[in-house]
């Protein structure tokens, strides 16, 4: 997984669904974790980005199993699903060992348009489930509206109320 944003944070919690969580990355690098996330255990996800602003380089300090990478990205790290949550272009045709190298066998993209229209063509190359930003992450415009309508009418809603409405 790459990216600190909301749809990171989201979907770092398929761990609850047995899924095993090794790479987390924010503009700076990218924790390593071979055993899998802690972090939402630990409570420390939701205290490091919202409460202090902080940075992935503290979850290493916490967990001393998890190996910061200073200034990379986690794509060459060997893992069986792929999501690029940060930015535009993060993965291309070039990208040193992709996912489709990572024996990868799906890619959802969280993020607006994060892989090259070169790095599309090599997923699909290589049979590697493939799921664009458009359709995997059409959630977030759906919640964005949830969001403007609670902001306008004064409201706040539980996760449980906007998951249901």
């Amino acid at each position: 997984m790459s990216g600190s944003g909301n749809v990171r944070a989201y979907t770092v919690e398929a761990h609850q669904l047995g899924a095993k969580v090794v790479t987390l990355s924010d503009s700076g690098g990218t924790i390593y974790d071979k055993d899998g996330n802690q972090r939402r255990e630990a409570g420390l996800d939701h205290d490091l980005k919202n409460n202090r602003r902080g940075r992935i380089k503290e979850y290493a300090a916490k967990f001393t199993k998890a190996e910061y990478l200073d200034g990379k990205r986690p794509w060459h790290i060997k893992a069986q699903c792929a999501f690029p949550s940060a930015t535009q272009n993060e993965i291309s045709g070039t990208t040193p060992r992709p996912c489709w190298r990572m024996a990868a066998t799906s890619v959802g993209e969280g993020a607006n348009m994060p892989t090259t229209p070169e790095g599309v063509e090599q997923f699909l190359e290589a049979k590697i489930l493939y799921g664009p930003g458009k359709a995997a992450n059409a959630g977030g415009v759906a919640t964005s509206g949830l969001e403007m309508s609670q902001n306008s009418m004064r409201l706040s809603w539980t996760r449980d109320e906007s998951t249901t409405a």
